[in-house]
């Protein structure tokens, strides 16, 4: 059940997110570069905020090359809203996501059971 809660959080946060974005960019509210320094800084807030909240330190730290990831996706995210339409885009980049997800486990050593191939593939044909 909580898994199930957080997934439904996470999905209605890229939600949130893809709705907030398209709004602040296709009303003019925000450019481009000046919306992706807003939501870089304040996402940079929110975890500094959600770590200081743990009990426990992080078991990890960050490194700088998954920062300029982030931020170069920020900015080709932020990019592509102001090009195409809101179906596409979602389309690419929650498929974008994914793939990225899933290629980031197998070369952590991660080997997918059958029936995540066949949600894989079944995924890629309806992206494709």
């Amino acid at each position: 059940m909580r898994t199930a809660l957080l997934t439904t959080a996470a999905l209605i946060g890229f939600a949130a997110n893809s709705l907030l974005t398209r709004g602040a960019l296709g009303h003019g509210w925000s450019d481009a570069p000046a919306f992706t320094i807003i939501r870089l800084a304040t996402g940079a807030v929110a975890l500094a905020i959600l770590v200081r909240a743990r009990k426990t330190p992080p078991a990890e730290h960050g490194r700088w090359i998954s920062a300029l990831t982030l931020a170069g996706y920020a900015v080709a995210f932020t990019l592509a809203y102001t090009r195409i339409g809101a179906g596409i885009g979602a389309l690419l980049l929650f498929g974008a996501v994914q793939v990225t997800m899933i290629t980031t486990g197998l070369l952590r050593g991660e080997r997918p059971l059958g029936r995540d191939w066949l949600s894989v593939g079944l995924a890629s044909a309806g992206l494709a």
